[in-house]
């Protein structure tokens, strides 16, 4: 009986050790490697984020009609922001802010309700509880353009202070390598994530599966993958396509909000 414990133990141990390399291979912690291997009601996760809503209701019901897991960022100031925002919660899907910051193009208009490099804490107050109050359903916000902005420090550790007292989350779009939104969110203690992938940088329904495919594969790696497209048709095709291929998988697709720690 000692030896045949013994014997189990040593093949726990093998069975462990492998998981523990084999995550350590995939770029996974060991713990939740191994959690994996020994959880067979694992999921890796997967969020998409349809950023740009308020511009038209057409371009909304496209996305609506995949009747998928979609979260919605929608534009503040928009003559349909309101009345889109409302149509999307009574339908029970996710809405973040879709909050317009200033671009490194100075030639490029982020939009209404943007926050620019120097503007002072009181501004960037005013702004973001004007737009906030405007899609009263957000749980979240992620950045509109914003490539100068969020490379700013200060600017935009005003920002995520703002988020913190509203109780939200951030997202960052990561439209520069050199955000801080980020590192910033994480040091004020606010839930925060960042995106992995664009969707839809190349307009076209097979270069958008193509993506699709590299965010399920960096999700089926790390447990979960953020993507991020915009409301266009060929999106929206693309993501009806890779929807049916996941039939045989063990991927949830699931909103932001799952995915962003507490």
């Amino acid at each position: 009986m000692i030896e045949k414990k013994a014997a189990m133990g040593r093949r726990e141990f093998l069975f462990k050790s492998a998981a523990f390399t084999i995550g350590s291979i995939l770029g996974l912690s060991p713990l939740s490697r191994a959690f994996a291997f020994e959880n067979t009601n694992f999921q890796p996760r997967l969020a998409l984020i349809i950023d740009d809503i308020g511009f038209s209701r057409a371009r909304l019901d496209i996305f609506l009609e995949l009747e998928t897991v979609i979260t919605f960022a929608v534009l503040p100031r928009l003559p349909l922001s309101l009345s889109l925002a409302e149509e999307i919660h009574s339908l029970g899907y996710e809405i973040m802010l879709h909050q317009p910051m200033e671009p490194i193009d100075a030639n490029i208009d982020p939009g209404p309700g943007a926050v620019y490099v120097g503007d002072d804490e009181g501004k960037i107050d005013i702004v973001l509880d004007e737009n906030i109050s405007e899609i009263p359903f957000a749980t979240g916000i992620n950045n509109h353009m914003g490539s100068r902005f969020t490379e700013c420090r200060r600017e935009m550790t005003n920002v995520i202070r703002v988020i913190k007292n509203k109780g939200l989350f951030f997202v960052d779009s990561l439209t520069t390598n050199h955000s801080t939104g980020y590192e910033t969110a994480k040091r004020l203690n606010v839930a925060v994530a960042k995106r992995n992938i664009f969707l839809d940088s190349v307009l076209d329904v097979s270069a958008i599966l193509g993506q699709l495919d590299k965010l399920k594969a960096r999700a089926l790696r790390t447990g979960y993958a953020i993507g991020i497209g915009h409301p266009f048709p060929e999106t929206a095709k693309a993501i009806e396509l890779f929807r049916a291929s996941l039939n045989d998988s063990n991927i949830q697709m699931v909103n932001i909000s799952s995915i962003i720690p507490g």
